[in-house]
């Protein structure tokens, strides 16, 4: 899985019918593999829970969302998956099916709302727009292959 995570002021997901917004916080962009398992959801979502972006009064990175009462906006997003060594359009041939996926993703979303986070989600599988004030410009990218590596 890989998790592409923007510290914001605000940030919201809509589609025609519906939206989700949050004030400060996390917009996190979350992609699937087809290899990943529940172990790459519970990995990415513990470090998600316990990254420290958040400002102190210093303006140093030093809090964690719960630290600063924050708020995560969790938005699924195969393109992450996208493969562009061949060629100029990406291929999605590594990205997870959707029902893989879609188990994933809400396993991800579950164990940080059971970590007592304030989430709210996107629309998995829709067209959605997207609109967000990026805090800092603060964006990190974490990939649960990369944390599996360190956890050996």
């Amino acid at each position: 899985m890989i998790a592409v995570i923007q510290r914001v002021t605000q940030a919201s997901v809509s589609i025609p019918t519906q939206s989700n917004s949050i004030g400060h916080g996390y917009l996190v962009l979350l992609g699937v593999a087809d290899d990943d398992t529940s172990k790459d959801a519970l990995l990415l979502a513990n470090k998600t829970i316990k990254l420290r972006l958040m400002s102190d009064s210093q303006q140093k990175m030093n809090l964690s969302l719960t630290d600063s009462d924050g708020e995560l906006l969790v938005v699924s997003q195969f393109t992450l998956l996208g493969d562009v060594s061949k060629g100029n359009r990406p291929s999605f041939v590594k990205a997870a099916p959707p029902s893989l996926a879609q188990k994933l993703y809400h396993e991800y979303v579950k164990i940080i709302k059971d970590a007592g986070l304030k989430v709210k989600t996107g629309f998995f599988g829709q067209y959605m727009q997207l609109n967000l004030i990026n805090d800092g410009p603060t964006t990190i990218i974490i990939d649960s292959k990369q944390l599996k590596q360190l956890n050996k």
